[in-house]
């Protein structure tokens, strides 16, 4: 059941963002010569799935759940050890300002510690956009049950209720009485080291919680994506001016990096539509085996790009977040091959195979020439 997220909202802020009327009021060829093409690509993407899910695709290998290790130091740093793995995403930083935020200390006092299967939990690992989403979640999870306990502590410490306290920037504070104040150091301390003084009953020593997460079947993400492109019929080269996309990808823990995924992702579209493929000659010997033969896009091939975005948190996530990093490949493919076949229509020529090479496409134009 998809639970969260305005696909037609996304649909419409994206066509008003480029005022597509005023792009499709444009001459369909520029003054030299190029035609011009407008394309759409709208996603919803499947994220952020658990073990009911690769069940019931027969994947019993994987797991399915994630774990989190949180651990705040005697000295009132906090660790955070994940089962996840980043690939460049920026877990370092996305997590920890979950952790930091999570536990009311610094982001300079938080740590992040993946890849290190001695240290860390078991889980799944980083695929299929969900690392935010599962060890997102069990990072949450983790970091709220060591700040239950920091409360009980603190509270017992400055004789208050721990529904009392704020904890904010590792400082924890009385509501109401200014001067009673803590930090989390001075629980930390005492946590460890308890014959310096008291800890509340029931409340063992240390500042520590592993917490497992299987999370409900999956998180939706959507988007849309609007390509422009110009194409120039005595070459077949496609030139992508301007590329728009309207993001939802729920709670965000930091637009920076959600935005440098999404360009990341865009290119690696842009690739699919009009670069990349596997070559083989009669025999079936590869032809494309160096990136001389095998084309990506580079600075010059990609667009200056738009990202907005939406944030309609699902409600069966318990962090808020859903998975984003694969959404920008969906989108853009499909942008910019319907906005090449967008270009060409009006020579009669129909789209059919990706991807859009300037020979495949100048194949294109010549054959309806001739």
């Amino acid at each position: 059941m998809i639970d969260s997220g305005d696909p037609k909202a996304s649909l419409e802020r994206a066509l008003a963002a480029v005022d597509y009327p005023k792009l499709r009021a444009l001459p369909r060829r520029s003054a030299s010569g190029k035609y011009r093409g407008v394309g759409l690509g709208a996603y919803t993407e499947f994220t952020g799935m658990g073990s009911g899910t690769f069940r019931r695709r027969g994947m019993v290998q994987v797991p399915g759940h994630d774990a989190a290790t949180v651990r705040v130091e005697p000295t009132g740093e906090a660790r955070g050890f994940v089962s996840a793995a980043s690939q460049g995403q920026g877990h370092a930083t996305t997590l920890a300002q979950i952790l930091a935020d999570e536990l009311g200390v610094d982001l300079a006092a938080v740590t992040i510690v993946e890849g290190d299967t001695e240290r860390c939990p078991y889980g799944s690992g980083s695929f299929a956009s969900r690392s935010m989403v599962v060890s997102g979640g069990a990072l949450v999870l983790a970091a709220r049950r060591v700040r239950e306990k920091i409360g009980k502590i603190a509270g017992h410490m400055l004789e208050a209720a721990p529904e009392d306290l704020t904890i904010e920037g590792g400082r924890i504070a009385v509501r109401g009485a200014p001067g009673r104040t803590l930090t989390v150091a001075d629980v930390a301390r005492l946590a460890y080291r308890p014959a310096g003084g008291t800890l509340p009953p029931g409340v063992d020593p240390a500042l520590e919680a592993t917490q497992y997460y299987d999370p409900p079947p999956a998180t939706f993400s959507n988007g849309t994506h609007v390509a422009v492109v110009e194409v120039d019929p005595e070459t077949g080269q496609v030139e992508l001016v301007r590329h728009l996309i309207v993001e939802d990808c729920g709670t965000m823990v930091n637009p920076m990096i959600v935005e440098g995924q999404t360009h990341g992702a865009v290119a690696q579209g842009i690739g699919n539509a009009l670069y990349e493929h596997f070559a083989y000659d009669e025999s079936g010997q590869p032809l494309t085996t160096s990136f001389m033969d095998y084309l990506i896009p580079g600075p010059m091939e990609v667009p200056p790009m738009d990202v907005l975005h939406m944030e309609t948190p699902p409600a069966v996530s318990v962090t808020g977040f859903k998975g984003m990093a694969e959404g920008g490949t969906l989108g853009s493919t499909a942008a910019v091959a319907n906005a090449v076949a967008d270009a060409l229509a009006p020579l009669g020529i129909e789209v059919r195979e990706l991807p859009l090479t300037p020979d495949r496409v100048y194949r294109l134009i010549k054959g309806k020439r001739s």
